[in-house]
């Protein structure tokens, strides 16, 4: 797959919007331009076909249309496609043609799905995959659209999610909004940035102190490629000023080594392997642990987390998630040129008087009814942010400085919460699959450790090659 996806999920744990590469191209059976082979190609791949003249962005953009067209009654991985995609498509083939100055960037003439809570100030709608967003009009593009708009990447549509990013039913399953249905997307790259690497700003929020926007591809040289585009400072996001100085000079995909496990330090959570007998899971992640040793990394094992159980079973970040969405969810509406709702009352509302829209009586609504009985910023809101502060202080930073670790290595996504309680970043790859069901493992690091990861997490894939293309969904 080539095409990426900004995927702007926010759901407790993970909490990643991100930029989606469309994996549509992964999931067919081999196709070609005059020759060239799309079903497997990297960015870096399409870029040589651009400009060898094996491919045009319109022929891609138009191959992309056809697959989503035909699986996504299936998948429902897209909401909407950009009715000015193909235009797009031409524009970049006309600059490229003319060399015109920026034609070479690494997504020129990509094509790119946001997840449907990233603003586009287009023909588009930004729902969050919900019905009460239907038809509003946004100010301006998000942070990272314009970024990624000025490196001549072409707006694809927009990719599903959780609705409103899993914030609106703790019983809503994830992958599920009213707009789409339930998605499948699966067996992919993640990267989930240091807090304020890349702005929020124009992205349907949860929390302004966990919500970070990053790439989910197909590979982790796609997914630099898209880091390396949206990162940096916007001064509609003032999280970024802060976080610019981890933006390392030349990139990210100059961290794209193939012995980039030679000499890193990797922690070893054992609380998180546990899994209870299942056999399979033992064995694949003893092996995943011998094969960085093979290549190089020392591994420091049998570690703890002074304070784990207080995290994992603590209510701060819950209490500071329902003070948060409010505060900032009802700063989005009221910053809408026009919207159906305005504040998060308008939504609950919405929710109560179409019920067969919105599934509500399957799935409620009780995270947003938790939200809205919270009344701003106080004791209560202070109290549970300084508990986090404290609790990513002397558990996962001093475990990280104690040990001198570059990374963790933890199975699945487990460690997510506390990567996102922190604004630490990690790095999720395909690890296997349990009867066809794919499983990843995550690296995570301290702040602006994103290099570090990169070089871990690719060394590791070129490795492993695990990944492999879903079967073809039958339709």
């Amino acid at each position: 797959m080539a095409s990426t996806t900004l995927y702007g999920f926010s759901f407790f744990q993970f909490l990643f919007l991100i930029i989606v590469v469309s994996t549509f191209s992964s999931l067919i059976s081999t196709s070609s331009a005059k020759g060239f082979s799309l079903e497997e190609a990297t960015v870096h791949d399409l870029q040589l076909a651009f400009q060898r003249n094996q491919l045009t962005s319109r022929q891609l953009v138009e191959f992309y249309l056809k697959q989503i067209q035909t699986q996504n009654p299936v998948l429902k991985g897209v909401l909407e496609v950009n009715p000015d995609a193909l235009a797009q498509a031409d524009r970049a083939d006309q600059e490229r043609k003319a060399k015109a100055p920026g034609s070479l960037s690494g997504l020129h003439g990509i094509p790119i799905l946001l997840k449907d809570n990233i603003a586009t100030k287009d023909k588009m709608n930004t729902t969050a995959g919900s019905y009460a967003l239907l038809g509003s009009v946004v100010p301006r593009d998000a942070g990272v659209v314009t970024k990624l708009r000025k490196a001549g990447a072409i707006i694809l549509g927009k990719a599903t999610l959780s609705e409103w990013s899993h914030y609106r039913a703790n019983g809503a399953p994830s992958g599920w909004n009213a707009r789409g249905g339930q998605g499948k997307y699966n067996s992919v790259v993640g990267i989930k940035p240091t807090l304020g690497l890349t702005s929020r700003a124009g992205v349907v929020p949860i929390s302004p102190r966990q919500d970070s926007v990053g790439p989910i591809c197909r590979t982790v040289s796609d997914a630099a490629y898209v880091l390396e585009t949206i990162a940096g400072m916007d001064t509609n996001d003032e999280a970024t000023i802060k976080a610019s100085k981890y933006v390392p000079k030349g990139g990210y995909t100059r961290f794209l080594k193939e012995d980039g496990l030679r000499g890193k330090r990797l922690g070893v959570v054992r609380y998180f392997y546990n899994f209870g007998g299942h056999t399979f899971l033992d064995e694949t992640f003893k092996l995943h642990l011998k094969t960085l040793r093979k290549k190089g990394a020392v591994l420091v094992d049998n570690l703890e987390i002074d304070n784990m159980n207080e995290i994992l079973s603590g209510t701060s970040e819950s209490i500071a998630l329902a003070f948060e969405f409010k505060l900032s969810l009802n700063a989005y509406l009221r910053g809408l040129v026009a919207s159906p709702v305005r504040s998060l009352a308008d939504v609950i509302a919405f929710n109560k008087n179409h019920p067969k829209l919105e599934k509500l009586v399957e799935y409620g609504q009780d995270l947003m009814l938790r939200a809205q009985s919270t009344n701003g910023i106080g004791k209560t809101l202070n109290q549970a942010l300084s508990n986090m502060t404290r609790l990513s202080k002397n558990g996962f930073e001093k475990l990280m400085i104690r040990n001198k670790l570059d990374a963790v290595v933890i199975p699945f996504s487990n460690f997510s919460q506390i990567l996102a309680i922190g604004g630490y970043p990690g790095v999720i790859v395909p690890a296997g699959y349990k009867e066809s069901v794919p499983f990843g493992i995550c690296f995570g690091g301290l702040k602006g450790s994103e290099p570090k990861l990169i070089e871990i997490a690719y060394s590791f894939e070129q490795t492993t090659k695990i990944r492999k293309p879903p079967p073809l969904p039958k339709v």
